[in-house]
């Protein structure tokens, strides 16, 4: 078999590369978005750096996200200047060195006054004080939009926001609300696999740094005279491991991970986030292939997006006990249909179109009485000594995704400055994984093509040109190697791509392959079959028993109802041979 590059990096996505040598400069706990960007920016610099999380990557707060780089144009009525010009940098940045999976995004907002919301906008602009919820009217939205222009006039990768009045908006979306008096249209961008984009940001990571590791499915338990104690969570083997700083990234759990190493905290107060996926034809045709983005009467700003074929629906801002499991609830869902309702009344949508929900907490900071749409969504680093033992705990509070590459670098700085080490490279324009020389005009795409399409056929090159990047070179070469054939159940995946995915990319669960090495699930195309036959594909490569394969398609069947909402029921009992 040809062994590439990606399964010798992948010998470093495992616990065994941690307890063969426990101890590095540096470990990062908590593999969400923000403590991979550190991950990566600080192996580019040399450091000797480790990484691991309870769970698999990028499964907590980094999975729930509403799928969009966007620089915060709501943040501007709470006075956070500095993050919405980071931010919109950000996104420009973004759409350059992640192209593949990264693309502007064309937003309209459906305006239904005039003057609504001006005499209160100066209120919650200096007490951060809702009072009465009331939807901001055209003339504060457009000052708005006005000032959220001037950010991106240096570099701006994305046109300029337009006003129209109700004939001319009801012309280009005849199934708007007809109430409506305007419609404001500007561009943020769209992330459609933001799991992916992270695997390529953690893979960058392990290809720039000779002695960076990472482990999923290991969480850190405690400290001992030896050092921070992990736990891995499938094995329960135990064991410590030494580092000069310890940088706690587990965003809404930073509590309680400070907790667990005797360092206890009170950052955090995040609120939960839910979304729903509904495969609704006529809601998707209503929204004309752009975001429908808003603010409701109860001053929740609000999203209605096309996506994958589908219709994202989100979200709320609600206080969560973390110690609880996250979950979007039957409310949730009712608030939903409501705001559809309010924006496309003639578009008719109930339960039996959705065919995935989640639910995500926002990594925010402990905001007492402060209502939670004004908690601030910048960042910021918190040090103390660790423990008793020499060395530094920073924990990280705050960071959403569009900002991840800044406050990778941030974060990063800070602990260079620890270890008194120099920065040697800036991530700042540094392509990202499968955005490295990504066909963006269709001239290259076609060269890219043509020079792919002899292996396994130019429409299927494209698909994997798609979900992959660049980095589809590599799956393509796996994929000639051996003869293969699409699943039976789901077409568009075939496997001996199930059989890399499982080989590469750090696949512990079978939930790991339907939530976030594809899109099966969020898609709704999940079935009972379907689960059979991709456990049927994995087992083999990671060496499952028939017990071990049974167990992990019950569990997956589990989550999949108890978090997302999905009900499925495996096909057969026992493995096919």
């Amino acid at each position: 078999m040809l062994v590439t590059s990606n399964m010798i990096k992948s010998m470093a996505m495992t616990t065994d590369a941690l307890q063969e040598r426990p101890n590095a400069q540096v470990l990062i706990i908590g593999a969400g978005i923000n403590g991979i960007a550190t991950f990566r920016d600080l192996a580019l610099q040399g450091v000797d750096v480790a990484i691991v999380d309870r769970g698999d990557y990028v499964s907590g707060a980094s999975a729930a996200s509403s799928h969009m780089i966007h620089g915060g144009i709501r943040y501007l009525e709470n006075g956070e200047f500095r993050l919405v010009k980071e931010s919109v940098a950000e996104r420009n940045g973004l759409l350059k060195i992640a192209p593949h999976y990264v693309k502007p995004l064309k937003t309209t907002v459906p305006i239904f006054s005039t003057f609504s919301g001006v005499l209160s906008a100066p209120l919650r602009f200096l007490t951060h004080k809702q009072g009465k919820p009331q939807e901001r009217g055209a003339l504060l939205i457009k000052l708005g939009l006005s000032l959220y222009d001037s950010f991106s006039r240096d570099g701006g990768s994305v046109p300029r926001h337009e006003f129209r009045g109700a004939k001319k908006s009801l012309e280009q979306l005849p199934r708007l609300n007809p109430d409506l008096k305007y419609t404001a249209t500007y561009y943020d961008a769209s992330m459609h696999d933001p799991e992916r984009l992270a695997l390529d940001v953690l893979r960058d990571g392990l290809d720039a740094g000779e002695h960076a590791r990472s482990a999923n499915y290991v969480e850190a338990i405690g400290m001992d005279a030896d050092g921070v104690r992990l736990r891995d969570t499938v094995t329960g083997e135990e064991f410590s491991f030494t580092a000069d700083v310890v940088v706690n990234t587990s965003g809404p759990w930073t509590d309680l991970t400070n907790a667990s190493l005797g360092e206890p905290s009170t950052f955090m107060g995040g609120t939960k986030g839910s979304h729903i996926v509904l495969d609704s034809p006529e809601l998707l045709a209503a929204t004309g292939g752009r975001e429908i983005f808003f603010e409701h009467s109860d001053g929740r700003i609000v999203l209605i997006y096309p996506l994958k074929g589908r219709v994202l629906v989100g979200t709320t801002d609600l206080e969560h006990d973390m110690t609880q499991p996250i979950r979007s609830t039957e409310e949730e869902v009712d608030y939903f249909f409501e705001l559809i309702a309010h924006v496309f009344p003639e578009v008719v949508v109930d339960r039996s179109a959705i065919v995935y929900r989640f639910a995500g907490v926002r990594p925010l900071p402990r905001h007492d009485d402060e209502a939670p749409g004004f908690v601030s969504r910048d960042y910021r680093i918190e040090a103390r000594p660790l423990g008793a033992r020499p060395g530094t705990l920073l924990s990280l509070v705050g960071g959403k995704w569009t900002t991840f590459r800044a406050l990778g670098e941030h974060l990063s700085g800070e602990i260079l400055t620890l270890l008194g080490m120099p920065r040697v490279v800036s991530t700042a324009g540094l392509a990202i994984g499968g955005g490295r020389d990504f066909p963006v005009t269709d001239a290259a795409h076609r060269v890219w093509l043509a020079s792919h399409g002899d292996e396994v056929g130019t429409q299927r090159a494209a698909q994997l040109l798609a979900r992959y990047g660049t980095r589809a070179t590599d799956v393509i070469e796996f994929l000639v190697e051996e003869p293969d054939a699409p699943l039976a159940n789901n077409h568009d995946y075939t496997r001996r791509e199930i059989e890399y995915l499982a080989d590469t990319e750090a696949v512990v669960h079978l939930v790991d392959v339907l939530l976030r090495r594809t899109s099966m699930a969020f898609v709704g195309g999940l079935s009972g079959a379907l689960l059979d036959e991709l456990a049927d594909v994995v087992a083999p490569v990671l060496g499952w028993s028939a017990s071990r394969r049974a167990a992990e398609v019950d569990a997956a069947i589990a989550e999949l109802r108890d978090a997302h909402g999905v009900t499925l029921a495996a096909a057969s009992v026992l493995p096919v041979p």
